[in-house]
């Protein structure tokens, strides 16, 4: 059966990332773009990601350009999510979600979710501790909207 933990990713400082480093890990899974409106989304992300690292909880970000909406380049992206969200979850080079080129762990997620191609920036998707989906979540679902399902995954007392 596969899982997220099939995929591997590169960081954006070109170490690899081995989601198997992910196991038994509630993880987030978000494309993600710097000149998006819901780029503010980074900053409730990155609130989860701090209050629930203890406990398990992972967040990744893949950007993408398929939307037109990402910095030039890696290094601007990083500098940007940094700076003006604080982001210290790990964030990936960029990816495409859609299409001929698209990256296979979006594939793989979208074939699981069965809600086909990615509309929009901020997909998220919840990961649950066996690296299989628990949810998809919309663009517009913001983060802390997301928590409630978050607690439940990780097994934690609120």
């Amino acid at each position: 059966m596969t899982s997220i933990y099939d995929f591997t990713e590169t960081e954006m400082n070109g170490k690899e990332i081995n989601l198997k480093d992910y196991a038994d890990k509630v993880v987030i899974i978000v494309n993600t773009a710097s000149k998006c409106g819901l780029a503010p989304q980074l900053e409730g992300l990155e609130e989860l990601y701090k209050k629930y690292q203890d406990d398990g909880l992972v967040v990744l970000g893949l950007p993408s350009n398929q939307f037109k909406q990402e910095l030039d380049t890696d290094e601007e992206t990083s500098d940007y999510c940094q700076v003006h969200y604080g982001v210290t979850f790990p964030m990936t080079k960029r990816v495409m979600v859609n299409g001929k080129d698209e990256d296979e762990l979006f594939a793989y997620l979208k074939d699981m979710s069965g809600n086909g191609s990615i509309k929009w920036n901020y997909t998220k998707f919840l990961i649950g501790r066996d690296g299989q989906l628990i949810h998809r979540y919309a663009p517009i679902t913001t983060p802390e909207k997301m928590e409630k399902e978050i607690v439940t995954a990780l097994g934690v007392q609120v």
